[in-house]
């Protein structure tokens, strides 16, 4: 039954990846047909988009309203008027300086949801009216073997495309900008569809925190009933959590945030472990099949690490700030612990987790905030007081 469900997996993957990175012409009538649709005016396809958002100018972290302009709407494109648009930690870490030097304005944002407003004429894959999706990339080189079998954010020529802060000369501002604004234009291979049976403030989530923990965790292959640690309860955390409970996992919540253990519980984990002394760790030694920490700060990862079987994988996703992970290395050398780390999902993986969590009723925890409300969720945000996932409404832009 395994190998079936397995190799039944593989194939979707494999086919939505063929069919996403293939390009078949459309008549050119319909695309006029479809941009007049759903109460969608038809507009220019050589003319700049008009975008309102919100925008870093410095490494503050402080972000202000931004008019600028995005690339016409070409051949292969959507135009999605985005209805929602949530915060991610690595948001407030890229504009930060955290990962390096950055350039501004740039407009942050990779949990994107809306409407399709208009199509180039090569799009078959959605057309005016459609719900989608836009996640943590916007393009690569769709020619290597990675691109068209669905590792597009694994390009091997080092051409994907990030959705926002990314040099690009199709952009008019010089740099890719992201999802807290009103419109975006993405080639429409990285677009998902969005099902009707999922709200739009509840599916943008899942375009990060879904896929980033979604992907290591089927790529993991546990069993049900195997147990899963999940270390670090934030939007990705408690994303981990949720998915692998609906995956028949027996999970067990780690957290620094005593307050958070209710709700770890809540979300189906068979325990919350609040970790107020790494000595907490000790009684959970050799105990977990598999281990997915999301901690996005520098710590020691031994401890952790300690909680998983022999030959066991554990993968971090979480990625620091202020310094560097730490191993000890004598450890490793008893526990026999397997290291890996996990970079989101691929684009049919992505649509993979969107339908799945439409299915099952996995749900993220969010928070509905206007735009005037993204500094002071930022925050919160680094002060662990999210509750999970802040989800900022469009139409305050």
């Amino acid at each position: 039954m395994k190998k079936e469900q397995n190799k039944s997996r593989r194939s979707f993957l494999q086919n939505s990846a063929l069919m996403g990175a293939g390009v078949t012409l459309a008549n050119p009538m319909q695309l006029f047909a479809d941009n007049t649709i759903s109460n969608y005016k038809p507009i220019d396809m050589d003319q700049n988009i008009k975008t309102k958002g919100y925008a870093a100018t410095d490494d503050s972290g402080k972000l202000s309203p931004f008019e600028f302009e995005r690339r016409p709407v070409g051949d292969d494109d959507v135009l999605i008027d985005i209805k929602f648009a949530s915060i991610c930690h690595s948001d407030i870490h890229q504009e930060k300086g955290h990962w390096g030097p950055q350039q501004y304005p740039q407009v942050p944002g990779h949990e994107i949801v809306g409407i399709v407003a208009a199509v180039g004429k090569n799009v078959t894959k959605f057309k005016v009216g459609d719900r989608a999706g836009v996640g943590c990339m916007v393009d690569s080189c769709m020619e290597c073997d990675n691109c068209t079998h669905g590792e597009e954010h694994y390009c091997e020529r080092g051409e994907t495309l990030f959705t926002y802060g990314y040099p690009t000369e199709a952009e008019p501002t010089g740099i890719s900008q992201g999802g807290y604004s009103n419109k975006i234009v993405v080639r429409d291979h990285f677009a998902v569809h969005i099902p009707e049976h999922i709200s739009f403030e509840e599916a943008a989530p899942l375009l990060c925190a879904g896929i980033t923990t979604y992907s290591p965790l089927m790529k993991a292959d546990f069993k049900i009933g195997d147990k899963v640690g999940v270390a670090g309860i934030g939007g990705l955390g408690h994303m981990a959590i949720k998915l692998a409970v609906a995956k028949g996992a027996e999970v067990y919540g780690f957290t620094t945030s005593a307050d958070k253990a209710k709700d770890i519980l809540s979300w189906g984990a068979k325990e919350a472990v609040v970790v107020d002394s790494l000595d907490k760790l000790q009684a959970y030694r050799g105990q977990m099949d598999y281990m997915i920490s999301t901690i996005p700060y520098a710590y020691e990862m031994s401890s952790y690490m300690d909680c998983v079987k022999p030959n066991g994988f554990f993968t971090q996703v979480g990625v620091p700030i202020g310094g560097e992970y730490t191993v000890n290395n004598f450890n490793m050398m008893f526990n026999r612990v397997n290291y890996n780390s996990s970079l989101i999902g691929g684009i049919p993986e992505t649509q993979e987790v969107i339908h799945f969590c439409a299915d099952n009723g996995v749900r993220p925890e969010i928070e509905i905030i206007n735009a005037e409300q993204i500094n002071d969720a930022w925050e919160k945000v680094v002060n662990k007081e999210a509750r999970y996932r802040y989800v900022i409404d469009a139409a305050t832009f």
